[in-house]
């Protein structure tokens, strides 16, 4: 089964045509496909995604773009919302030190309320991270100390020495289109140390299309390019990487029926 595990379908690129979008997908072998929230004004049209199809689901969370509109975001909140019917994760969230578009302090007290909620409610983690690495590997560690919890460093592009830490607290990493481009070779390299049992593929689209698709609008049925790419970096087959990549998704998205065998398993 090949799973997009990060996809924004409520994103307004996909206004026009996302009925479109989520059958080519289909075509293209995507099985299932997690749909993220951004902010919480998104989650009535996340939920009418989901509720509309079935190989889709949701996450609830508030980007760290978006923290300086939630700064009365509470741990609370987000349990209470995490209830919703095929809700199973928490997030996007993290930190963004690149845009900066929410200030550090705003954004690190909603990644903690984050934080609060995964641990309460066992749900993974869904971590953005950019430019913030220090700040990031403090706050995961100290809050993974006090009650662990499951986390996904989604479409990672930070160093080798936050890998190395989110690694140790059992972290799972996502790819992202961003593997297949010329000038990321750090990334590439990063990706053949990553924990050979979580990595999980992603396309982010509408954002990130990857080559040969890139400067397009990202769809979830160009994923094909991502696995394939994670397969070269890591030396794998395309069937190992699926296979891979598959058994990495359920065990960290433990909530969403896992199938009984996979394509190709045991080949």
């Amino acid at each position: 089964m090949l799973i997009d595990s990060h996809v924004n379908l409520h994103a307004h690129p996909f206004d026009e045509d996302r009925e479109a979008v989520i059958a080519r997908a289909r075509e293209a072998g995507i099985g299932l496909m997690l749909t993220i929230c951004d902010k919480l004004s998104s989650l009535e049209a996340i939920q009418a995604i989901v509720q509309a199809n079935d190989d889709i689901w949701a996450t609830v969370g508030v980007h760290p773009h978006e923290a300086k509109d939630y700064q009365q975001l509470d741990a609370d909140k987000l349990i209470r919302l995490a209830t919703s019917e095929r809700i199973v994760g928490i997030g996007e969230t993290g930190l963004d030190y690149h845009y900066d578009l929410s200030p550090r302090d705003q954004q690190r007290a909603v990644f903690g309320a984050h934080i609060a909620a995964a641990q309460a409610t066992g749900l993974p983690l869904v971590v953005h991270t950019r430019e913030a690495d220090e700040d990031m590997a403090a706050m995961l560690e100290a809050a993974y100390a006090e009650h662990p919890f499951k986390l996904l460093m989604h479409c990672y592009t930070s160093g080798a020495e936050l890998a190395a830490r989110a690694a140790a607290l059992g972290a799972w990493f996502s790819v992202s289109g961003i593997a297949t481009f010329r000038a990321a070779q750090g990334v590439r390299d990063v990706i053949a140390q990553m924990p050979e049992d979580r990595i999980i593929v992603e396309t982010d689209c509408p954002y990130l299309a990857p080559v040969p698709m890139r400067g397009r609008r990202n769809e979830p049925a160009f994923l094909p390019h991502v696995l394939a790419k994670l397969a070269d970096i890591r030396g794998w087959s395309l069937i190992e990487a699926e296979v891979r990549t598959s058994k990495a998704f359920f065990a960290l998205f433990d909530r969403i029926p896992r199938p009984g065998s996979y394509p190709g398993e045991g080949e």
